[in-house]
């Protein structure tokens, strides 16, 4: 059963950076798209933040565009995401996705919130 598991949430003040992980239960190799998502207060829908497709560069949502980014440690089994200049409005519930042998498969997510 292939299981994800975020951790690295919590409370930040504004400006300040947090580096969520995620770690995956199958071998990183197998996976076709690896990708952050957020679902803010309020919303009921999960915006994107940033992924990986096998083979290719990362992408950002504009909203976060050089202060987040998206990488992944094959040696750990992970998917970090690092967050910087961190804003009120990055406050969301953050949740790793994958896309492994046309599965897609979903953590539970890890809260951040940014606020002084």
């Amino acid at each position: 059963q292939v299981q994800l598991v975020e951790s690295g949430g919590g409370l930040v003040q504004p400006g300040g950076s947090l580096r969520l992980s995620c770690t995956v239960s199958i071998n990183m190799f197998s996976l076709e798209y690896m990708g952050w998502y957020r679902r803010t207060p309020g919303k009921s829908a999960r915006e994107l933040v940033a992924s990986i497709f096998s083979g290719c560069q990362p992408n950002s949502a504009d909203s976060v565009k050089g202060r987040f980014t998206i990488s992944t440690d094959d040696s750990e089994n992970t998917i970090n995401l690092q967050m910087s200049n961190l804003k009120p409005a990055d406050t969301a519930i953050y949740y790793c996705n994958i896309l492994s042998r046309r599965t897609n498969y979903w953590g539970q997510g890890t809260q951040v919130t940014v606020s002084s």
